[in-house]
């Protein structure tokens, strides 16, 4: 049987269950679908996926192919609908299943229901678990008694650790069918896109390159090379330099590195290096990241109302505050210089995006949601759940017993940055 490998935020063919499956049929046509949909601006002119997102993307995908044909196999990167383009594909390729991964989201979920209809009798579409650091099912717990808090989230997994060991790349990859040959075409450009070319920002943190290969190497430079990792604590919500954080997320949002992997070179480095308060902090980072996937999945489209997951309150502030403050033109240079950053770069540290995020709604009394909107479009680490549930949290209609947070921006700056050296960079 040929079989058809759908590629989605799953960019790796290290500990990806979707590949392993796919890989077992006699024939297999590796797809990635770039969606003109992401790159449509909405009616208040943003994208879901802007330059600097695309470009990673873009990257991890030339990895991803380059990685597929040193194992006899090839990537087709096409243009287009899935639910169009995959059923076509199937018909002329003589596909019987496509492979692909679960979702947690509404919005990819219902474009897996729409393909589903879109298929002919004979193909089936299987979905595996296989972005999240759990098996739902292996949870202590039914998916639908997910603890309201973080902490009793953290408390019941750490006292009931469900399995979280990663496969590793597929033994053999099948080969692609000789009539796939003629699918197979140039990745595009942003150009191609429509949208604009990104110049190379000197001044960002984030270490260069999208893709599976450019990923492990960070990983193995912060965890084994520099061992940043042992300092992370301390060092995280600091604003400047390469080693401050683990910068991993753009490489665990596209799917280049699974969070599995992750966890499993963390035990390693533990093992031999010993465990420590920054060790255990990065797995306490990575269950947040969870802990918002698995809320999403229960919650779904509840995560992106104005009330969030409590309901009921009205939409408010949608002005021209909220444009000042995605431009940096807010007059507070602290905030200012964390969106000139994110503008710039597509990046942002941690505090920063907490400090922007209460700036706008609790000083300058603006929708969440508008911040939300524009850090996905910005962002290169963009991840649904961890965007999203970070935001809501922060207005307090998430998941925070407190009921939002509101930071003062001048105590923060004084403590973060009180040489003034992180605004200089940012607003030259």
């Amino acid at each position: 049987m040929v079989s058809l490998m759908w590629f989605k935020q799953d960019l790796r063919t290290d500990d990806n269950p979707a590949l392993q499956a796919a890989m077992q049929h006699a024939e297999c046509v590796p797809v990635y679908c770039l969606d003109p949909r992401w790159f449509m601006p909405d009616s208040r002119g943003l994208v879901r996926c802007g330059a600097r997102r695309a470009q990673f993307l873009l990257e991890s995908l030339v990895d991803l192919k380059r990685s597929l044909r040193l194992a006899g196999s090839d990537l087709l990167v096409l243009t287009g609908e899935p639910e169009q383009l995959l059923p076509a594909l199937c018909a002329a390729l003589g596909v019987g299943v496509i492979h692909t991964h679960e979702e947690h989201a509404p919005d990819e979920q219902a474009l897996l229901a729409r393909l589903r209809r879109s298929l002919p009798e004979h193909v089936a579409l299987k979905a595996e678990a296989g972005n999240g650091l759990f098996d739902p099912a292996q949870l202590p717990f039914a998916l639908e008694q997910l603890p309201a808090v973080f902490t009793r989230f953290r408390n019941k997994i750490e006292k009931q650790p469900p399995a979280h060991l990663p496969l590793g790349r597929p033994a053999a990859f099948a080969p692609l069918p000789a009539a796939a040959l003629e699918h197979v075409q140039a990745i595009p450009s942003l150009q191609d896109l429509g949208l604009e070319v990104v110049a190379v920002e000197p001044r960002t943190a984030l270490p260069a390159g999208g893709g599976e290969t450019a990923g492990r190497a960070w990983m193995d430079d912060y965890l084994w090379g520099s061992r940043a990792v042992r300092h992370y604590k301390d060092t995280r919500n600091q604003l400047l330099g390469r080693y401050f954080s683990s910068k991993l997320s753009p490489w665990l949002a596209h799917g280049c590195l699974s969070p599995r992997r992750i966890v499993e070179e963390l035990r390693a480095h533990e093992q031999g290096h010993g465990a420590n308060d920054s060790t255990y902090w990065l797995w306490f980072e990575l269950l947040w990241r969870e802990f918002f996937r698995l809320s999403l999945r229960v919650h779904g489209v509840a995560f992106f109302r104005h009330g969030g997951l409590a309901g009921g309150a009205p939409p408010r502030g949608n002005d021209q505050r909220w444009i000042d403050w995605r431009e940096g033109r807010t007059g507070q240079p602290f905030v200012d210089a964390c969106l000139r950053e994110l503008n710039a770069s597509g990046f942002m540290s941690n505090r920063g995006r907490q400090i922007a995020a209460s700036y706008l709604v609790h000083e300058l009394q603006q929708d969440w949601r508008l911040g939300a909107s524009w850090f996905e479009q910005q962002l290169v680490d963009y991840d649904v759940a961890s965007n999203w549930g970070n935001w809501a949290y922060i207005a307090g209609v998430g998941h925070d017993p407190r009921g939002g947070r509101a930071f003062n921006v001048a105590m923060q700056a004084q403590r973060h940055d009180p040489e003034g050296t992180y605004v200089a960079t940012w607003l030259k």
